[in-house]
């Protein structure tokens, strides 16, 4: 009697939709919203109706007339493209990743929209011509993340035509230049922009459009650029009075300069707005650092990953800067900057530590980043919430001290780098576990080590101590299948899953996947492959994309003899069924509403469906 009666009441439109609407609105985690929508029918069309924003983690995952029919009134959009592998040059270039029919049907039916988010995607000047002509005039946010395929030319669109943006975000895109008049548009029509992001691009400008922009954008607070002479935006940083954040820029001091006096100093003049708390320069040297001196006490983020400092700066720098909260370097500041950093950044939530430049004229002095370094940040900063390093040396106790005293990381990335001939303490089985046993709300975890550096056993505490882990990356981990069944036995909420130079079979992997229930994506480079991915077939499912990566064509030079040993090692391998761990096969595997993609390039071999 009970359940009928409350079945009666949910029927009955119980609670009203104006009230379900209002509480379905403070409810932003998809998995959430996702929740209730099941509910009941009516449940779902209010969260249909009143969701303003969704992610798309593959372009391919979800056709967008289906997406816009499910959520007519979207109001914010982001789509993922290429897989996160492409910004490691590991996805051959013709991958896809196209925007162009998602933006035919954003520009035909997404009326709302007012934020544009896309990343790792190939959108041509045509597509945004179309975005522009029918969306320009109530776009808010544009941000064109690690994109590639347009033009300044497109550029020059956006800024004459939408003049209610407040952020545009280009950073790390691949941009044609055709030159520097885009930015000149941005500031002639354009007074409402916020945020302005073209950091690690290839664009210039005139620095004087860049002054322009800020006397017309007075609520301006975020700007990010290329290269340009810093001692040439005197007159941007004295216009842009608003202005909390700002990254890029560039120093021309020679290294003869430095013996001149600090008066004769061409970066003398230079004045940061008052309001400026976050702040990362770009070939900054010893000579130029007392430029930020006066910022140090109010700066809550520093990046120091493209600059010329030594360990010895780093420290003098850091001491000076209390109250980081984000803190982004390169393992130049070494084990000893580290611990500057623990014992003055209390405050500290995101530290990234990334590898020295490849190029050793951007690498001014090597440093070693080790269990030592780490061990100090795990009991110097324990409100650290994010942690990704590049180390040289790591043991299982430094681990264990992460575990025991960075409660509030829900983050942790880890590469093991390959400058030691012998690491300390492998395998790195306890420490692992007791990282993961300590560390209970992380939700993202990598641990790319390298061959030995984690068992079977190691593989299995792995799984069974993430339950809650959604995102994980893991190379060179494991021995052997078994080891690879373990992980998969624990892992029941994880969604995106990525192996790099991990010896299992491609029945392995497919018996793995059917163990994760909930896994929406998976990517392997290195594995157990055959030649056609037969074995592979057994974690086909509904709704199950997968396809197969050809590598050879991109990276193997056939008219190399030891290429061509190579393949033809490979190849008797794989006549005469026997494994052979091919370092360059990749095997790409996600959840999709659409079905089989239509633009497969000839580097890639749908899988499933055939």
């Amino acid at each position: 009697m009970a359940a009928a009666a409350e079945q009666r009441r949910l029927s009955s439109g119980w609670p009203p939709d104006a009230a379900l609407d209002l509480v379905l609105g403070y409810v932003d985690d998809p998995r959430d919203r996702e929740a209730a929508s099941l509910v009941c029918s009516n449940w779902h069309r209010i969260d249909a109706l009143s969701r303003k924003h969704v992610t798309v983690a593959v372009c391919y995952s979800a056709a967008p007339e289906r997406l816009r029919r499910r959520f007519p009134r979207l109001e914010s959009l982001k789509l993922k493209g290429k897989p996160r592998a492409a910004m490691y040059n590991l996805i051959p270039e013709d991958w896809g990743g196209y925007a162009g029919p998602w933006i035919a049907e954003i520009a035909a039916s997404f009326d709302c929209l007012k934020e544009l988010h896309l990343r790792r995607m190939i959108v041509a000047d045509a597509d945004l011509a179309v975005l522009v002509k029918a969306r320009g005039h109530m776009l808010q946010s544009l941000k064109l993340d690690k994109c590639s395929g347009f033009s300044t030319d497109a550029l020059s669109l956006i800024a004459r035509s939408c003049k209610s943006l407040r952020i545009l975000f280009l950073e790390e895109s691949s941009i044609t230049h055709n030159g520097p008049e885009w930015l000149h548009e941005l500031a002639i029509n354009n007074s409402v922009l916020v945020s302005l992001n073209f950091y690690m691009t290839d664009l210039t400008i005139v620095p004087s459009d860049l002054e322009l922009l800020a006397l017309n954008c007075r609520s301006l607070i975020s700007v990010k650029i290329s290269d340009c002479d810093l001692s040439d935006l005197v007159g941007f940083f004295r216009a842009a009075s608003a202005l909390e954040d700002f990254g890029g820029g560039s120093f021309s001091d020679q290294p003869e300069e430095a013996n001149q006096p600090v008066e004769a100093n061409r970066y003398s003049g230079v004045v940061f707005p008052a309001r400026l708390c976050c702040l990362g320069l770009t070939y900054m040297a010893m000579i130029n650092m007392h430029i930020i001196f006066p910022l140090c006490a109010a700066l809550k983020k520093l990046d120091l990953q493209y600059t010329f400092l030594t360990t010895e700066d780093h420290c003098n720098l850091i001491q000076r800067c209390p109250y980081l909260q984000v803190l982004e370097v390169r393992n130049a500041i070494a084990d000893r900057g580290l611990e500057v950093v623990a014992n003055t950044c209390k405050r500290l939530r995101r530290l990234r530590i990334e590898r020295g430049a490849d190029e050793p004229s951007l690498q001014y002095e090597e440093g070693r980043v080790t269990q030592v370094g780490l061990s100090a940040i795990a009991l110097g900063c324990p409100e650290l919430e994010y942690l990704a390093v590049y180390a040289s040396d790591i043991t299982n106790a430094a681990l264990e001290s992460i575990g025991n005293f960075s409660k509030n990381l829900c983050d942790f990335r880890f590469v093991l780098l390959d400058q030691q001939a012998k690491i300390t303490d492998l395998p790195l089985d306890n420490g692992v576990r007791a990282l993961l046993r300590g560390c209970t709300k992380l939700r993202r975890f990598a641990f790319y080590l390298r061959p030995g550096g984690l068992t079977d056993i190691g593989l299995g505490y792995v799984g069974k101590y993430s339950a809650d882990i959604r995102y994980m990356l893991l190379g060179n981990v494991g021995e052997s299948d078994s080891g690879l069944m373990q992980f998969a036995s624990g892992c029941k909420n994880l969604q995106k899953l990525e192996l790099r130079g991990c010896s299992f079979s491609e029945q392995a992997l497919a018996q793995a996947v059917l163990e994760m229930p909930l896994l929406r994506y998976l990517w392997v480079q290195g594995y157990k492959a055959s030649r056609t991915g037969h074995g592979l077939l057994a974690m086909a499912r509904p709704f199950w994309n997968m396809e197969l990566i050809h590598p050879w064509p991109e990276i193997v030079d056939c008219d190399s003899d030891h290429s061509q040993s190579l393949l033809e090692m490979i190849n008797f391998a794989l006549d005469h069924g026997r494994d052979f761990v091919d370092s360059q096969a990749q095997v790409l595997a996600y959840y999709s509403l659409a079905g089989k993609r239509l633009d497969y390039p000839e580097s890639v071999t749908p899988l499933y469906p055939a």
